[in-house]
């Protein structure tokens, strides 16, 4: 998201299914979310350790 949204904008921007859901299915959301940026980020580092590797000169026998 944009670093200069307000809170209304965020708010108005969900759909009613995510305003109507139960804490149960907030949770269950915000565990899909958090796999989500641990699986984002864990692409990231292989994408660096891959670059890192092609270019460091290591040549196989």
């Amino acid at each position: 998201m944009r670093d200069d949204m307000t809170l209304q904008q965020i708010a108005e921007g969900l759909p009613k299914s995510v305003l109507n859901a139960s804490d149960k299915d907030l949770e269950g959301f915000q565990k899909i979310i958090e796999e989500t940026i641990k699986l984002r980020e864990g692409h990231r580092n292989l994408q660096k350790m891959i670059k890192n590797f092609s270019t460091s000169g290591i040549q196989r026998t």
